[in-house]
């Protein structure tokens, strides 16, 4: 049998990409059939929010961990991330709010390669403006930067209240030191009745004036404190904790350090960090 020309094993070659890219879209339109389905059932049960931050984050780990091959990991994260942020704005179309206060590349960066260019995206400056925003809207995102806001607003108070806007993810999903879009960001939304992450607790804490023994105690529970500012006469602190570190063991934790007014709200929870490089080290041998 006479061996075939490189010219043949490439036409070969190229006839399996067009397979593939055919089944890839086919694929894709497989997947819209069934959103057509699943909008018709949720308009039935009276609506309800498309944004299911748990369940993505879960999809995004799950993603990554199973990767392998040239294809750098970005490619295919960026690829997930606007195929379900897509899909999530066909079934409700929404509107991403961000803060540009601090420079508008990294945040623009950040917008589409979580969101893509089909989800329109709104320029604010300064977190109370994202959060305003969100608040006004019908269902839409925002997106702040974790450490954001201007030098000594505490941007969170604005997330105080049982029907105030709220954090509902940390992203990237998928954290490592060479992300394309590793800025730390929160996503905020209107409540959500349900489809919460509760890995993590955000909570605003307004105290009188810090103590080093605060340190310490909010150490001990595995809480890490996040950003501070003044809030009128007292300082306010957010704070992320453990999803079963109460509200009563946070005020014993400041009580326990000797704060004695001690003001605890909510102001959101996420997903557990996902630290792709050491998830993946802790992997078994293939």
């Amino acid at each position: 049998m006479a061996e075939r020309r490189p010219e043949e094993l490439l036409a070969d070659l190229r006839v399996d990409i067009d397979r593939i890219d055919a089944a890839m879209h086919e694929l894709l339109i497989e997947r819209s059939a069934i959103i057509d389905t699943l909008i018709a059932i949720k308009a039935k049960q009276g609506g309800g929010s498309a944004f299911r931050p748990g369940r993505e984050a879960s999809m995004m780990r799950a993603m990554a961990l199973r990767h392998k091959g040239l294809l750098p990991l970005e490619t295919v994260e960026g690829i997930w991330r606007i195929i379900i942020a897509t899909f999530t704005y066909v079934q409700s179309n929404y509107s991403v709010h961000a803060d540009v206060a601090a420079g508008d590349a990294a945040m623009r960066d950040s917008v589409r390669f979580h969101f893509g260019f089909t989800v329109p995206f709104i320029i604010h400056h300064g977190p109370a403006a994202v959060i305003a925003g969100v608040a006004a809207s019908e269902g839409d995102l925002g997106m702040v930067r974790i450490e954001g806001g201007p030098s000594g607003a505490a941007w969170w108070s604005d997330l105080a209240g049982e029907n105030a806007p709220k954090i509902i993810a940390r992203l990237p999903f998928v954290e490592r030191p060479d992300h394309p879009a590793g800025m730390p960001i929160f996503v905020i939304s209107k409540p959500l009745a349900e489809a919460a992450a509760r890995d993590v607790l955000i909570r605003a804490v307004v105290i009188d004036r810090w103590r080093e023994p605060i340190h310490g105690a909010l150490s001990a529970l595995g809480v890490e404190v996040l950003g501070s500012a003044a809030e009128g006469m007292g300082l306010s602190l957010l704070v992320a904790t453990p999803g079963d570190v109460t509200i009563e063991a946070l005020r014993n934790a400041f009580t326990g350090a000797g704060v004695g007014d001690i003001r605890i709200h909510e102001a959101g929870s996420h997903a557990a960090r996902f630290d792709f490089p050491t998830h993946r080290a802790a992997l078994p041998p293939a």
